[in-house]
């Protein structure tokens, strides 16, 4: 089995007995082209992946590695549940109707475009699930990304955080666009923002499909 340090160790269980290839945090070339290179010397390969192994994640460097090297590995996309599905769950169903996902890590994309991106959600109306939104180091981003979008939401508008959710340190926290940032936030955590329709009912963060009641 495959996969970044972390992930590996919240699934012990499973990997116990196992060949384990494990990097840390930013060496996901490395992780993956020994994965590959193992799975060509026949063995059969796992590279696990948080969520779903398309999103944010190692399935699209996998096919363009094994391109790239001309391995002929065979390659096995298994979904998962994605960490916005995660946390949509245990706030509610924020993401009933129209979303977009947008990270805002620069590691591999330019915030320049980032920002684009964010602009283009917020004033569309769309619901976003921000992913990464806050590190030790990177903290200017989500506070740009909180003041684009209080200019096309209203201050009161559903925020939900969800943070390492499906583990024992999971901690869920609903907010508003006007408070949301005074809130924990870091890596593990998926930030929801709702939409003009968004709404609160019963403790639950709701984005109306559009059903006549």
């Amino acid at each position: 089995m495959a996969g970044y340090t972390t992930y590996l160790k919240l699934i012990e269980d499973i990997t116990e007995g196992k060949e384990l290839i494990s990097t840390g945090m930013t060496r996901e070339i490395d992780r993956c082209r020994a994965a590959l290179q193992s799975a060509e010397n026949g063995n059969v390969v796992s590279l696990v992946s948080s969520g779903d192994p398309g999103i944010y994640a190692m399935a699209g460097l996998a096919i363009e590695l094994a391109h790239a090297e001309k391995w002929g590995t065979p390659i096995e996309i298994v979904p998962g549940v994605t960490a916005a599905g995660s946390a949509a769950a245990k706030l509610g169903a924020p993401l009933m109707t129209d979303f977009a996902c947008i990270s805002l890590s620069d590691l591999l994309v330019p915030w320049d475009v980032i920002r684009r991106r964010i602009k283009a959600v917020a004033e569309a109306d769309l619901v976003t699930a921000l992913y990464n939104p806050r590190s030790k180091k990177r903290v200017q981003q989500i506070e740009e990304t909180a003041a684009i979008f209080l200019k096309y939401r209203e201050p009161s508008t559903p925020v939900g955080i969800g943070t390492a959710i499906g583990t024992d340190e999971e901690n869920v926290i609903l907010t508003d666009l006007d408070h949301f940032l005074h809130e924990e936030i870091g890596m593990r955590s998926i930030v929801i923002i709702g939409n003009s329709t968004s709404k609160i009912i019963d403790k639950w963060f709701i984005t109306p499909r559009g059903y006549n009641l």
